[in-house]
């Protein structure tokens, strides 16, 4: 499907109806790689889970799709059920309708857990508006409490940038028992917003240019990015006219650094040890400053469980393949350049 097939009846103010929420998921996807989608904007703004990186070459299609996991699977399975709770607490009805765009701007899209038929601030009207429903776990539940979390308030105004809504409510379930439900309004927030969809039209730029945006985020999400873009590799890179070599030299030098780093505290730990004498902890006056605290953590004696328990050992333990950086002799660096 393409951008141009955005063609469907209007849903809401400024968006129509690309697939019904009936559609298959095959369909979805394919669907979904015609625009950027709500779902996609907390990582084009380097604040959700995934990198622009991953938002780009999933655009192209040269990334296989994500398996929903734990955690996508209990937040499919429960969503129904928050979203009944919304409408209970709230005196309202709602329904889902599926993948919209935006009618001027196509490549703007958005899956609308919820379309709210009626909505409870405006009692008197009981005007339209959307409803997005989140599941998450306790570990969670510090970045829900004044307000919603970066990446979901990112969502929510994208959501409200494609379908014209004024504002959208938010319902999310917290380790399974601490229900909350907030507010996002297009007032107050409309330079954000702009700034959100500034961001959103850049990557879709890029993506149809074929120009890959700077590798920001987490490293280990991009390293894993790049073993999942290039599963086979074989072969000799040519760097020349790349910069390689000034790269190479910034990972030399950081390993110096942190290998002088941690001999450093190690001789500091040494000394601090060294000055409490027969003492276990260490006081500036009345004031404690530090202390030798008792510690333990099971270690696990592989070879005698190799051994003695032969099932167990096949059972839990298994060999993980993976990748370690060489760096050639000649380029290592011995002093750190800073």
């Amino acid at each position: 499907m393409t951008v141009a097939a955005a063609h469907g009846r209007r849903v809401t103010p400024t968006a129509r109806l690309v697939l019904p929420a009936t559609a298959d998921r095959d369909s979805w996807l394919t669907a979904r790689r015609s625009g950027i989608g709500s779902s996609d904007v907390p990582d084009c703004l380097d604040v959700g889970y995934k990198t622009p990186s991953h938002i780009y070459y999933g655009k192209l299609g040269e990334l296989p799709e994500d398996d929903l996991g734990e955690p996508g699977l209990w937040g499919t399975l429960h969503e129904e059920t928050i979203a009944r709770e919304w409408y209970r607490r709230n005196r309202s009805v709602g329904r889902r309708i599926g993948l919209v765009a935006h009618m001027d701007e196509p490549w703007m899209m958005c899956t609308l857990d919820r379309q709210v038929a009626e909505c409870p601030l405006t009692p008197a009207t009981r005007e339209r508006c959307a409803l997005e429903v989140k599941h998450r776990s306790a570990w969670a539940a510090s970045r829900w409490r004044r307000a919603v979390p970066d990446d979901v308030l990112a969502q929510t105004l994208w959501q409200i940038a494609v379908t014209g809504y004024d504002h959208i409510h938010t319902a999310v379930l917290i380790g399974g028992n601490d229900y909350r439900q907030h507010v996002i309004r297009r007032p107050g927030n409309e330079q954000l917003l702009a700034d959100i969809v500034t961001v959103a039209r850049q990557m879709w730029q890029r993506v149809q240019d074929r120009t890959p945006p700077p590798a920001t985020g987490d490293p280990e999400r991009l390293l894993d990015l790049w073993d999942r873009l290039h599963p086979d590799r074989d072969g000799v890179a040519d760097l020349d006219g790349t910069d390689a070599y000034e790269v190479l030299l910034d990972y030399e030098d950081a390993r110096l650094r942190e290998k002088a780093a941690k001999a450093e505290k190690e001789h500091a730990k040494a000394r601090l040890v060294e000055l409490l004498g027969g003492a276990q902890m260490g006081s500036f006056g009345n004031d404690y400053a530090y202390g030798l605290n008792p510690s333990n953590r099971a270690v696990p004696d592989l070879e005698r469980l190799a051994e003695e328990f032969p099932a167990a050992y096949a059972a839990c333990v298994e060999d993980r393949a993976g990748v370690r950086l060489h760096i050639a002799k000649q380029h290592r660096l011995t002093e750190a350049i800073s």
